[in-house]
């Protein structure tokens, strides 16, 4: 997907949001939102083509794009930003807090910030105001918090998108992402990229377009603000320190550290120039070099987060962790029938191009109510996917749902219905409050009922929006490993759900995953890297995760 296709998307987004806050036709609101979604699922960069072409997009909306992609926003959304204070605007990323409400605030109360609501809400200055009892202000300084810990942290898909602009638009001899991106966190805090060229390097990075403010700048440091307020640091490297380069600012600070002082028992000194004994460099080039010089296997970066990673290395025994190629289809994907924006045709072509072997269609089921779906729509869908298949002979078309998961544990159809169906991913989509016993007898009950494959992306979080439900996850994984139901890593980076200190303790219990990309969009199918990445981090192989194994055995699996 072309960049300029999510900026344009968040600008759009932006002004939806603020035209809903200042009292704007709700019919408006939603043609914004709209076109937004199709901007930002679009195939081809906007920047590039008439953006008149993407489905949703008027006049009026492709007028203030091409004001976007000519400056950076449009007069519009200025006025509009004018109005509604900045701090305002923080405040409708609260979880539960809407926009109206966040309106409401600042008009009735003077409340312009989420500090400000926070200390109003101790002050009891909320008692009385209609819409704000006592559980909702407990919600609301749950979100306060969250929002707070999430500070200036973006997820792994915002981070990745500059990162990838970054190493793009500069000519080094050799250039790479490190840090908390290389370890595949689910969210980043600032980037690290190395690079080996000249010092004229830190002028063509601070003249960059996605530069908002240099914050220090040096010959071989220089550090930046860019979109979405993230640092970016850069760092000009010796080609001969490389290895001991990345291996150091990788991190992680604790994995670091353990290697430090292994190193420290010898008498070894280990630096971002290098693994010296004295003057001598005893390696330095590659990352491989520096653990093998340690007696150590070479850890991934997913791995480095001193949870017993060195001491399986020392052993030689780590895992062969899964791999992006090891991906053999996906198992949870929608189309416009449903929630996405890409017809059926569209999205089986283009998985057909990613050389999958098979390929599930799953549109959300009946009692997710804002979809309208139908038994007679799916059944249609069923005839249309079939007459597909004759088209993509060497990939096998599975017709799937995602059911939704009821507050008492129940999904939309009954058995006889489900077991039309090839495979039944179920996900909690409402109710995300209940008790932390009610949420894990819903999660346990969706386990046992038999015609459910997968359960979709279990804590239902939304990274930086809604925060996860609240379960006993030791007793769900043990009601998943006894059905032999699945737990799904939704790839989606803004969900990256499961997380992978769930990912682990799923694992140590014999649970089995699949990776799927829930993709509402063709360039969503791009995401899969944010869940392996996930899956690396939880020590998963391809013994663990469903979607690398071949037809036969899903099949298998899926009908046992």
């Amino acid at each position: 997907m072309g960049r300029a296709n999510d900026g344009a998307a968040a600008a759009l987004e932006e002004y939806a949001d603020l035209f809903a806050m200042t009292g704007g036709d709700a019919f408006r609101v939603r043609s914004y939102q709209k076109a937004a979604k199709a901007i930002a699922g679009h195939p081809e960069d906007i920047s590039r083509v008439n953006v008149r072409e993407v489905p949703g997009v008027g006049e009026a909306i492709a007028k203030k794009v091409e004001e976007f992609l000519a400056r950076g926003s449009f007069r519009q959304l200025d006025a509009l930003r004018e109005e509604v204070p900045e701090g305002v605007r923080r405040m409708t990323k609260i979880a539960s807090l809407g926009p109206k409400k966040a309106v409401l605030l600042f008009r009735e109360l003077g409340i312009a910030s989420p500090e400000e609501l926070g200390q109003a809400i101790r002050d009891g200055r909320l008692a009385g105001l209609r819409g704000f009892g006592a559980k909702t202000e407990e919600n609301l300084l749950k979100g306060i918090e969250q929002l707070q810990q999430a500070g200036t942290r973006v997820h792994l898909g915002v981070a990745m998108n500059l990162a990838e602009r970054v190493i793009a638009s500069l000519p080094a001899e050799r250039i790479a992402y490190a840090g908390s991106l290389r370890r595949m966190k689910d969210t980043v805090g600032d980037l690290d990229v190395l690079a080996v060229g000249p010092v004229s390097l830190m002028d063509e990075f601070k003249a960059q377009p996605y530069v908002t403010e240099v914050i220090a700048s040096g010959a071989h440091k220089t550090s930046v603000r860019a979109d979405r307020g993230l640092q970016v640091d850069l760092r000009v490297v010796p080609e001969e320190s490389w290895g001991a380069a990345m291996q150091y600012f990788t991190g992680s600070k604790e994995h670091n550290v353990r290697l430090r002082e292994m190193c420290v028992k010898r008498g070894w000194k280990l630096s971002e120039y290098g693994l010296f004994e004295g003057e001598t460099v005893i390696a330095s080039r590659t990352e491989e070099d520096i653990y093998q010089a340690l007696g150590m296997q070479w850890v991934p970066p997913p791995l480095r987060e001193d949870g017993g990673e060195i001491e399986a290395a020392l052993r030689g025994e780590l895992p062969p962790l899964v791999m992006v190629d090891d991906l053999k289809g996906d198992l949870h994907t929608h189309t416009d029938l449903t929630d996405g924006i890409a017809t059926l045709e569209e999205m089986v072509t283009a998985a057909a191009a990613r050389g999958y072997a098979y390929y599930a269609v799953t549109d959300h089921a009946p009692n997710l109510f804002m979809q309208r779906m139908t038994l007679e729509k799916m059944r249609e869908q069923r005839e249309e996917l079939h007459r597909l298949q004759e088209r993509f002979p060497d990939m096998r078309l599975l017709h799937g749902t995602e059911l939704n998961i009821a507050p008492d544990g129940t999904v939309d159809w009954p058995g006889e219905i489900l077991a039309e169906f090839d495979v039944c991913v179920a996900s909690v989509h409402s109710h995300f409050t209940q008790s932390r016993e009610e949420m894990t007898r819903r999660f346990v009950a969706a386990c046992e009922n038999p015609h459910v494959h997968v359960i979709g992306h279990p804590t239902t979080r939304k990274i930086g929006k809604r925060p996860s439900v609240d379960a006993d996850w030791e007793a769900v994984f043990a009601a998943a490993a006894r059905t032999g139901t699945v737990m799904e890593i939704d790839a989606y980076p803004d969900r990256a759900d499961l997380p992978s200190d769930l990912v682990r303790m799923a694992r140590h219990q014999g649970v089995r995953f699949s990776i799927d990309s829930d993709s509402h969009a063709v360039p969503h199918l791009d995401n899969m890297r944010f869940g392996v990445g996930i899956a690396q981090r939880g020590g998963l192989t391809t013994g663990d995760v469903i979607n690398t194994w071949p037809l036969d055995r899903l099949l298998d699996l899926l009908s046992s």
